[in-house]
């Protein structure tokens, strides 16, 4: 059996990571291409499924969600990183057994994860794994795609760090 992989009922099962931030237009989903990148860099994409989701159905209009926010889009390819075909989907209550570690951006997704999900311990923020407990800067507000790039890529190293320390990943 590969590392990070586990065996259930005679199946391998992969690391499932879901990153989750307010519309899943801007930061959740930079989230998710900047980690598949990384682990297929590492050459562990076949150990992991990654996606992400929104807490709100603001950018879902009659079951389609928008595509990535452009300015998003520019910045991952400003490092190389595609996201084609990314539309927002909202996070649903199934998502919880579905995921080993569902990952929101900042207190205000923490808290609508945990009005919907409970207070389990799956979820987390993802600078946390950072060493600190600050938000990823919100771009929608800002405009600084940068900065939120730079604090998504910190919490996802830290976040791969954590998870070789647990002996998930080698």
């Amino acid at each position: 059996m590969a590392a990070g992989q586990r065996l259930l009922k005679g199946v391998f099962m992969s690391i499932c990571v879901l990153f989750i931030c307010h519309g899943n237009i801007c930061r959740s989903p930079m989230a998710e291409f900047i980690m598949k990148d990384k682990v297929k860099k590492l050459g562990l994409e076949d150990m992991f499924e990654i996606a992400s989701a929104a807490t709100s159905s603001e950018e879902i209009w009659n079951g389609v969600g928008n595509p990535m926010f452009p300015s998003a889009k520019d910045e991952l390819q400003k490092h190389g990183i595609a996201c084609a075909g990314k539309r927002a989907r909202q996070m649903v209550k199934s998502d919880y057994e579905e995921y080993d570690y569902l990952i929101g951006m900042d207190d205000a997704n923490i808290r609508n994860m945990k009005n919907l999900f409970g207070d389990g311990d799956k979820i987390f923020k993802l600078l946390s794994f950072a060493g600190g407990g600050d938000s990823v800067s919100d771009p929608w507000y800002t405009d600084r795609f940068d900065v939120a790039f730079e604090d998504i890529n910190r919490g996802i190293d830290g976040f791969l760090k954590y998870l070789e320390e647990k002996n998930v990943i080698n």
